[in-house]
């Protein structure tokens, strides 16, 4: 009998097991189906069809009117039956939330719901090239000094971190690294104060420079100030603004976001392909037509969702013809894309097929996994390579998303961001 008891206990346990794992499995199936987030075009139907168990409710103070399923309702009627397909429009930008329950009556989660101008971007492919400064001087790290005494020191150790900003020494603002070495040479051997940003906080240290066995003061730091790179023009718009390379430039030792002062783009040309293969990423080796004469932009952010700023007009006229509609994310279709891409010493378009899409990505440039179908791409370059982020991707006449990354284990395969992502850093109008 004992041993029965403890039969019919294991089985209990393994049944309560397998219960919370299909809930866990169901939940997060059902919070993936539904993204955080959801945009729809002023005076366009959006259609939507979830399949899911759940009503919503929708607030704003924003927008007066929701046209639902071609009905206007008062905003405090507003409700979505989440089980069936419906339709949204609204005549006027704005910004709802929607508030889901499960089943109808179990707090799920909320929704932003966005109403944006109706967009048409042209889509271009262009190698660029990307000069940027930073805002203050990164630090990358922090190290031994050996001292003309012979002895090593670490004036920065538990002070500076890997990722701050030096801004100041002594209140006299640094802009750059040149800067930063000439007033630590100044400090003579006495204490200097050291104002830095750190995760958009500013702090203070006092560090003692270290006089080495050359004369030279130092405070043992490994430090930036610019980078520059090739990479690929995703979109201009006809108000002379632009957005790029669909991720964000990052250092290349701390593999942080670089905070930058201001930035540069240059038309550039691609002199040679490393060609990718399993396990070892492809490049596009360029070069950087660095004189006035060829600067075609300037660079205003630098974000997780690629780079955007100001270009010049010439190059606006000269693609204007080229502008299409935007595709927002639930218009995406699996199958058949292309992307726009200049490998063969002028912009053309490549056929891709999207393989996956993750509606409620976490990650803001891995929304669509796509794959490289057009036999002379592959042939070119193996598929996607480094310089290739930021090629727009086009679908059923819309511009839909960029590339953003290769897989290493297979180069033919990559991942892509959304479009309206990109269009969430472009400046109001």
């Amino acid at each position: 009998m004992h041993r029965k008891s403890v039969y019919r206990k294991i089985l209990v346990l393994v049944l309560c097991i397998n219960i919370i794992t299909l809930l866990y499995f169901t939940y997060r199936y059902i919070d993936s189906s539904v993204p955080d987030s959801i945009k729809i075009m002023v005076g366009e139907n959006e259609e939507f069809n979830f399949n899911l168990p759940m009503e919503g409710r929708v607030t704003s103070a924003d927008v007066d009117v929701l046209n639902v399923n071609n009905k206007n309702v008062p905003k405090d009627l507003i409700k979505l039956d989440l089980n069936k397909p419906f339709t949204l429009k609204s005549s006027s930008k704005g910004n709802y939330k929607i508030h889901l329950k499960l089943f109808g009556f179990l707090d799920f989660k909320e929704v932003t719901l966005g109403v944006i101008d109706q967009k048409e971007l042209i889509p271009c492919g262009n190698p660029i090239g990307i000069y940027i400064e930073t805002n203050g001087v990164m630090v990358l790290g922090t190290g031994v000094i050996n001292g003309e005494d012979g002895l090593n020191y670490e004036p920065s150790l538990n002070k500076l971190k890997t990722g701050d900003y030096i801004t100041k020494i002594n209140d006299t603002v640094i802009h750059n690294k040149e800067e930063l070495i000439e007033e630590i040479q100044h400090c003579d051997g006495k204490d200097i104060k050291v104002t830095l940003r750190r995760d958009d906080k500013i702090t203070e240290y006092k560090v003692t420079p270290v006089k080495t066995a050359d004369g030279e003061y130092k405070i043992g730091a490994w430090i930036r100030d610019n980078t520059q790179g090739i990479g690929t023009l995703t979109f201009i718009t006809k108000d002379g603004q632009f957005g790029a390379l669909g991720h964000g430039i990052t250092d290349i030792d701390t593999s942080l976001l670089m905070e930058i002062e201001r930035g540069y783009l240059y038309n550039a040309d691609i002199m040679t392909i490393i060609k990718g293969k399993q396990g070892v990423p492809g490049e596009l080796i360029g070069l950087i037509n660095q004189d006035d004469s060829n600067k075609i932009g300037n660079i205003k952010k630098n974000t997780n969702q690629g780079i955007f700023g100001n270009i010049g007009s010439g190059f606006v006229r000269a693609n204007e013809h080229d502008a299409v509609p935007v595709g927002l994310k639930q218009e995406i279709k699996l199958g058949p894309a292309t992307i726009l891409s200049c490998v063969e010493n002028e912009v053309k378009e490549y056929s891709i097929n999207i393989d996956k899409i993750d509606i409620n990505s976490q990650s803001p440039n891995k929304g669509m996994v796509i794959s490289i179908t057009d036999h002379t791409l592959l042939e070119k370059t193996g598929g996607i390579v480094q310089g290739m982020s930021g090629s727009p991707i086009i679908q059923n006449g819309k511009i839909i998303g960029a590339v953003t990354h290769v897989f290493i284990q297979d180069s033919a395969k990559g991942y892509g961001t959304f479009i309206e992502n990109m269009i969430n850093n472009l400046d109001a109008d």
